[in-house]
């Protein structure tokens, strides 16, 4: 019989996997860290590694409070309030081995449609040094992230709370797959501050600090399988638990003026400079997802280790992932080589079982964040851009293909697509998403090509004659 997380104090889970549960008092926990967006990949990398410190004598001031905003979220609150905020994370190798850890980090959780002067109370509190966030690449956007009720509104409020009663500001720390996503997150919080309040914003502009920081790794979404298999091999009942591979990679950019824990000690890399490391990210992992996504789900296939295994589809990645890497600069301490050769381990790593339709996820944010800078940069450059341009094609195939979706620029780009036989440039001219490409005679005749050939051959045909 599995043992509730609630019960674990004191007890030891039956599994026939060990597993490893937070000795330290998390009665002592306090709240240095807010998080905004307490989903999978959070609790995957962030609450994990500060789990990790606070196991090796951490100050247990540092403790994380959850905090959602989206009608979803309201599950994740009851799923903690009846688990004693603890959750397990399981990490499965490619060869069958599993890796259980209970995590203890997180202190408490807020729903902010519950109660959102709590949530106030909590970003004003001197205590909280770190707000944190991962909003997905779409929570950035104009209008959107200017509701008065969403997470960039709360911390705002937060943040004029603390000038109001002379606290020092926080540091806002945006953990999402978003190039300079620091940047863009205090972009955001600026413009929104400016709308109501100018002085505040200059206030934010010099007082705030809005480090970057990239992360690395993959957790597909919880299953009823892995709900099973934690009850089964694990011992444990958890209504939330969280799959990731063993890989991890957080570089974060060190400029934590009120503090930050001290997370090079449980494999953080703190650098001056994340770019480097998030190029790499971005145009070699991020945009090979993409890459196996279309080209995979036209091939009939439901996972992307099942993508990434076909030779076909792997072949063309190679060339994608060559043409990439042509325009990336050398990244401190890593080797493209063995980058590259790590990726299709983890690509084709079955126990994860990522799905193609999640890759698939919000392409047109992902489509000009991962995949059209290299486009631009090898474009100008003079070099090939022909596997990017297969890319493109193969993603407007798909979207002709997909039902009609609701989102404005989702639906344009579906619009286009579906007109591709009479004009099979009308998807490359939706300029928000792909600029001035349209009129690139390289790219576009590549792209029709591509187009054409996986039309009137197939997407294996297409694949295998494309660009070396």
């Amino acid at each position: 019989m599995s043992l509730p997380l609630s019960q674990l104090h004191g007890h030891r889970p039956a599994g026939d996997i060990p597993v490893a549960v937070p000795a330290y008092d998390r009665s002592a926990l306090g709240v240095g860290i807010i998080h905004f967006g307490l989903g999978n990949f959070h609790r995957a990398h962030e609450a994990m590694y500060l789990d990790r410190l606070l196991a090796a004598g951490e100050d247990p001031g540092w403790g994380i409070c959850g905090v959602g905003v989206m009608p979803g979220d309201a599950r994740m609150r009851d799923v903690l309030a009846a688990q004693d905020n603890l959750y397990t994370l399981v990490l499965k190798a490619g060869d069958g081995g599993l890796e259980a850890r209970v995590i203890g980090s997180i202190a408490r959780f807020l729903y902010a449609p519950d109660d959102p002067e709590a949530v106030l109370r909590a970003l004003a509190a001197p205590g909280t040094r770190i707000v944190s966030l991962t909003v997905t690449e779409g929570g950035y956007r104009l209008p959107e992230a200017a509701d008065s009720a969403g997470v960039f509104a709360l911390i705002i409020a937060g943040l004029a709370r603390r000038r109001a009663a002379g606290i020092a500001p926080f540091t806002v720390l945006s953990c999402d797959n978003v190039p300079g996503n620091g940047d863009v997150a205090r972009s955001v919080v600026l413009d929104c501050a400016r709308r109501s309040d100018p002085a505040l914003a200059e206030w934010i502009a010099a007082e705030v600090a809005f480090p970057n920081s990239m992360v690395d790794r993959i957790t597909p979404v919880t299953t009823d399988a892995d709900r099973a298999l934690v009850a089964e091999r694990l011992g444990l009942e958890d209504a939330w638990p969280v799959v990731a591979e063993p890989f991890v990679q957080w570089v974060v950019e060190d400029h934590f003026p009120a503090g930050r824990p001290a997370w090079e000690r449980a494999g953080v890399q703190l650098v001056e400079d994340v770019e480097p490391y998030e190029l790499m990210k971005l145009r070699l992992l991020n945009a090979a997802h993409q890459g196996m996504a279309y080209t995979g789900l036209l091939r009939g296939f439901t996972f992307a280790h099942e993508a990434a295994a076909d030779p076909v589809i792997a072949g063309f990645l190679h060339r994608y992932l060559a043409e990439a890497r042509a325009s990336l600069e050398a990244v401190p301490g890593i080797n493209l080589d063995d980058y590259i050769r790590q990726l299709f381990i983890r690509f084709t790593n079955p126990a994860i079982a990522d799905t193609l339709d999640r890759l698939a996820t919000d392409a047109v944010n992902r489509i000009p964040k991962f995949v059209l800078p290299a486009v631009r940069d090898n474009l100008a450059a003079g070099r090939p851009a022909g596997a990017g341009a297969l890319l493109v094609a193969a993603w407007a195939e798909w979207v002709a293909r997909s039902p009609e979706p609701g989102d404005p620029l989702e639906h344009e780009v579906w619009t286009r697509a579906r007109n591709l036989g009479e004009d099979p440039l009308a998807f490359l001219r939706c300029e928000q998403v792909f600029g001035e490409l349209a009129n690139n005679a390289i790219f576009s005749e590549g792209y029709i090509a591509s187009l054409e050939a996986i039309r009137a051959h197939g997407i294996d045909a297409a694949l295998e004659g494309s660009p070396e």
